[in-house]
């Protein structure tokens, strides 16, 4: 598994990276989901990790437009 990525590293990322990042996230969870739904992981926890990065990525995709609102 690889560390699941941090707010800091998000900061860094421009928009269109973000929301790459969240779609792959997503899908990744997505069937991550599903496999643990037919037969356990054998980490549950990677669902948690990966609920947290698409957390994270939401957030700071939401900061994004809440500035580009405010400045305009």
């Amino acid at each position: 598994m690889t560390d699941p990525m941090k707010a800091n590293v998000i900061r860094e990322m421009t928009t269109k990276e973000i929301r790459e990042n969240l779609d792959e996230e997503r899908i990744s969870y997505n069937k991550m989901k599903m496999a643990h739904h037919i037969s356990p992981l054998e980490n549950p926890l990677t669902l948690r990790s990966k609920r947290k990065v698409i957390a994270r990525l939401e957030t700071e995709l939401k900061k994004r437009q809440m500035e580009e609102t405010q400045s305009a």
